[in-house]
């Protein structure tokens, strides 16, 4: 076992990384560094500290980084529209490689061994915290006690706490609550009765949003302003990147929208089931095709919808410090200099509608040429009689070699 003097562990003060603060020192006898990362998880975030100083913790770094979250990691994902197997807007996924940025740089500042991390030897994150981690430090040392240690279910790490004097919340039935990763972006259900793809989850489990069927029941409209691709101001208010989605959270929670239950294809091979609610990034997503579809040229509009999967797979797999997601972000980011305007949507019961997009300034949706009434001449119809024949001359040469099938 490589000796270790000092590790920075991401630390959030809940059942896991409670447990690997303590096995860490009793483990590898190491000095321990927690890094509490406050990116929107809806919970206090200082109580962190004072569980890590009863550790004995000495170096507690707990950040605000609500607004590099959203700012660098969330909004130039949705600048593709992206959906991971055409459902997850991978909340969980997108934070990763932001708290393995900061894990780097604090143990380059304290002059620690290693890193670690509470991801399971079953999950995702384990590679994303690590692919992204040796990508800023070839030579970090990582530190995943669930692959060393025998510790391998929730009942195991409830006895564990309890043996430890670590307090930790569970269920009234005492058994350990779900799985859960919430951040600004969304909050994450796994395990329990979500292990059965058939048992519908409970709705008392939704932590976030209403229930559709008790939300309002008067829709709700709403303009929001797009520059370059990002929003940046509800109802005509600029509001800075965290405050946007804050805003957004708020206005689809109160709706219902942006639950989703979905069985999801893992890196590691297996499939596993999660609940998710991101309100204001269904909302998000919903008006920036929008704008796009006014402001984008087509074949641009088509080859980012062509690319999207790949850059979305990338993120979900961990690479977003990878230089072939830094080359789609360079080509996605040019896209978006002339998705600018204004998109009108309505919130009802779970959805989200648009209603109304504009763009004073760079929209290619001209009046002249789609109008049913007389357009002056700006598209002359019998041009498409030519056109459509080039396009059938393979089609027909196919047909009369009876290649046709029917």
């Amino acid at each position: 076992m490589k000796t270790i003097n000092k590790a920075v562990l991401a630390y959030s003060g809940g059942l896991d990384t409670s447990i690997i603060l303590k096995w860490l020192q009793d483990h590898y006898g190491c000095e321990v560094v927690t890094f509490t990362a406050d990116i929107g998880q809806g919970e206090e975030v200082e109580p962190a500290r004072e569980k890590a100083k009863t550790l004995g913790v000495k170096e507690i770094y707990i950040e605000d980084l609500r607004e590099e979250f959203v700012r660098d990691f969330v909004f130039p994902m949705f600048r593709a529209n992206t959906l991971y197997e055409g459902e997850y807007l991978l909340g969980t996924s997108i934070a990763r490689p932001l708290i393995a940025r900061h894990l780097v740089r604090i143990a380059e500042d304290t002059g620690a061994d290693a890193i670690s991390h509470g991801a399971t030897g079953k999950g995702n994150d384990q590679v994303r915290f690590e692919l992204n981690a040796y990508a800023l430090n070839p030579h970090i040392h990582i530190i995943a006690p669930w692959r060393e240690w025998d510790l391998n279910s929730r009942e195991r790490l409830v006895a564990y706490a309890k043996e430890h004097g670590i307090p930790v919340e569970t269920r009234k039935d005492g058994g350990a609550d779900y799985s859960m990763d919430a951040n600004m972006l969304h909050i994450s259900y796994e395990g329990g009765e979500l292990e059965d793809p058939w048992v519908a989850p409970d709705e008392a489990m939704w932590r976030w949003t209403a229930s559709p069927q008790e939300a309002p029941d008067t829709p709700e409209s709403i303009e929001l302003t797009f520059a370059g691709g990002d929003p940046v101001a509800i109802n005509g208010e600029s509001l800075s990147p965290a405050q946007m989605l804050e805003a957004l959270n708020q206005l689809g929670a109160r709706h219902g929208i942006g639950r989703i239950d979905l069985v999801e294809n893992r890196y590691v091979g297996m499939k596993n089931r999660g609940c998710y609610e991101t309100p204001g990034g269904t909302i998000l997503l919903k008006a920036h095709r929008a704008i796009e579809s006014i402001t984008l040229d087509r074949e641009v509009a088509h080859l980012k919808d062509e690319l999207m999967p790949r850059y979305a797979s990338l993120i979900y797999n961990g690479y977003w410090f990878a230089p072939e997601r830094q080359l789609l972000q360079g080509m996605i980011d040019e896209s978006q200099r002339a998705v600018n305007g204004l998109v009108r949507l309505e919130l009802y019961k779970g959805g989200v509608m648009v209603t109304g997009r504009s763009s004073a300034t760079d929209s290619l949706f001209d009046e002249s040429v789609v109008t049913f009434e007389d357009d002056q001449g700006a598209y002359d119809q019998a041009d498409a009689d030519g056109f459509i024949k080039l396009n059938a001359l393979r089609l027909r040469i196919a047909g009369r070699k009876g290649r046709t099938q029917t």
